[in-house]
Formats: C-alpha cells, sequence, structure tokens
C-alpha cells in the first residue's frame, strides 16, 4: 500500500510517501526555522502563510522523488491535529483536495499517533507498549495494549518540555530553538547547581514551569549578589533536572504495569543525546522490555511517520469525508 502523508500542525511543511509502513520513497520537509528564530519561537500566523507557500510545491517534489504520480497512491493521510489550527488547515485543505480530485481515501491522523508509529521505520511495535512522547508542544505517557488503543498515563501540568528547553535557552541568550543549544552546551558542563524539583499530583504527570522559573530566579540572584556562575554547567543542571523529571516518571509505569513489552519514544525531543543516554541505562534496569528511539532523521515533525499512521488508521477502516476540519484539541483515541 503506498500512502502520501501530509503533515503542516508547526512549522514544517511536509509531504512524504511510504510504502507498507516501511519503505520511504520520498520525504519532503520545509522549515520554517530560520523565519521564527528571529522572533524567539513560532509565530502561529507567520507559520501559516509560510505553509500555503510551501503546500504545492513541496507535495510536487514528494511525488517526483518517489517517481509516482496520484494514480499510483493508494490513500492521502493529514494530520488533522493536535496543533496550530491554522497551519493544520493548510494541510487539511490540501489533503481534502488531492482526495477529491483524484478520487482516493482520505484518512485523517492524529499528530501524536504519528510520533509513536514512527518507529515502525525501524522496528515492529510489540504490544502492550509505552511510548514517551516529548516535543515542543507535548510531553505524555501513552499506554497501549494494542496498535489501535492509547491510554494517556500522564502528562504537562503546564509546559511541554520542548517548551521548557525553549524558554530557559531565551534566558541564558542562546537563541532558538534552544533544545539542540541547551544540549549542546550541556555536553561541556556538569550538573552541579541546585534547581527546583517539580511537584505533580498524578503519578505519572509532569511539570516544568516551576523548573524554568527556578533557572530564571538562579540567574537574577546570581547576577543581584555580583556572583558569576558557568552557563555549561547550569544547562547540564537544567537538562538533567527536567529529563529525571520524565524518568523517573518512566520508571514509575514501568513497574506498575510489568506487562509492557516495549518502550518507545517520539517527538523533536527524542533527538537529545542525554536522553538517548537515559534510555540506553533503562534496558539493563529491565531487560524483559524492548527499548527504541527514532533515527534522527524522524524525531521532528515529517510526514513519514502520518503516512505510517495513515496506513494503520486506513486498515482499521477510518475515513473522512468533506467535512473534514482541522481540531487544533483533539484528543488521541
Amino acid at each position: 500500500m503506498i500512502v502520501l502523508g501530509i503533515e503542516s500542525s508547526c512549522d514544517e511543511t511536509a509531504v512524504a510517501i511510504v510504502k507498507d509502513k516501511k519503505d520511504v520513497l520520498s520525504s519532503i520537509v520545509a522549515t520554517q526555522i530560520d523565519v521564527h528564530k528571529e522572533f524567539g519561537g513560532v509565530v502561529p500566523e507567520v507559520a501559516s502563510r509560510i505553509h500555503v507557500e510551501n503546500i504545492s510545491i513541496c507535495i510536487e517534489k514528494a511525488l517526483q522523488e518517489a517517481g509516482l504520480t496520484m494514480a499510483e497512491i493508494d490513500a492521502v493521510a493529514v494530520t488533522k491535529g493536535p496543533g496550530l489550527i491554522g497551519c493544520l488547515h493548510v494541510g487539511v485543505q490540501a489533503a481534502k483536495t488531492l482526495a477529491f480530485a483524484y478520487h482516493k481515501p482520505l484518512v485523517p491522523v492524529h499528530h501524536l499517533a504519528g510520533h509513536i508509529y514512527a518507529n515502525e521505520l525501524v522496528v515492529d511495535l510489540k504490544y502492550p507498549v509505552l511510548a514517551l512522547i516529548v516535543s515542543g508542544g507535548n510531553s505524555e505517557l501513552v499506554y497501549m495494549k494494542d496498535e489501535h488503543s492509547f491510554e494517556i498515563l500522564g502528562e504537562t501540568q503546564d509546559d511541554a518540555i520542548g517548551e521548557a528547553y525553549d524558554k530557559v535557552a531565551r534566558v541564558l541568550g542562546l537563541g532558538y530553538p534552544g533544545g539542540p543549544k541547551i544540549d549542546k552546551l550541556a555536553k561541556e558542563g556538569k550538573p552541579v547547581y541546585t534547581l527546583p524539583q517539580p511537584k505533580t499530583e498524578g503519578r505519572y504527570d509532569f511539570s516544568f514551569s516551576g523548573l524554568k522559573s527556578g533557572v530564571l530566579q538562579f540567574v537574577k540572584r546570581m547576577e543581584r549578589n555580583g556572583q558569576t556562575f558557568e552557563m555549561a554547567d547550569l544547562a547540564a543542571s537544567f537538562q538533567e533536572t527536567a529529563l529525571n523529571e520524565i524518568f523517573s516518571r518512566v520508571e514509575r509505569v514501568l513497574d506498575d504495569y510489568p506487562e509492557i513489552r516495549h518502550f518507545v519514544v517520539g517527538g523533536g525531543v527524542s533527538a537529545n543525546s542525554r536522553l538517548r543516554e537515559k534510555v540506553e541505562a533503562l534496558q539493563d534496569k529491565y531487560p524483559a522490555v524492548e527499548f527504541t528511539v527514532p533515527p534522527m532523521y524522524c524525531c521532528t515533525d515529517n510526514a513519514s511517520m502520518i503516512a505510517i499512521a495513515g496506513q494503520i488508521a486506513y486498515e482499521a477502516g477510518r475515513r473522512a469525508d468533506a467535512g473534514l476540519t482541522a481540531d487544533c484539541s483533539w484528543e488521541i483515541e
């Protein structure tokens, strides 16, 4: 089965064509990072307009790279949500146009499901699965007893972890996007500074807002007292505290759900080198569980993961009609 996927939930316009969930025939990603870094973050209205400019070009390039025509496409999959509403609408309208112009099935896809299924590019998921989604807009622990069920066990109560990275990077004057910059700087330092330990009500929930504020207060306190600090050590301290918040919850779930066979990670923050080290460390503690982190090229938003999720949804009988619209707060089902 050959699926054309479209992703436009935030600041990447992406189109990909994937065969049988494994063979990526083409993957086109038009990123907007250079535009939004001037503002220190994504500006939704600007992102939407750039999607409009890029979407047709990306579709054309994806077909050319795959050496296919729309006649050879079996289905069109598109991110319905969650995400920035104006950005989502661009992808949804493009997908609807293609599907109805060429008489192809239209399949709506949840963005988080796409991040989970991206792991199918390198491994067959073994259920029950525990998925950790970590990105600029999401931080969730999702339990999947089978391929089509999603239960959110834990989620952030405030900022997503990627958002916290961006805000701390702004405090440190590192620029946008903050995740790669803090990860690189943290390698030069040690986690020697004590920062606030986030507090949550739910056993598996996360919180990063207090940690972000703790970094800001630390910097202001040092400046007020005329003291200096090592930027690399502060970056390392923040990163270690944030990731400990994540992995303490991961271990709680693995302890409480011994039936879990596979742990996977998805989302842009899964490219973080220290996070990957922590996943490797878990393998020794939980030998009965298989651990998978997706390859770097499909960690950030892309359309290959949407095409894969689209085939899985298609095989489950999910279809959309001309009434399909974007849903910026769509709950994973």
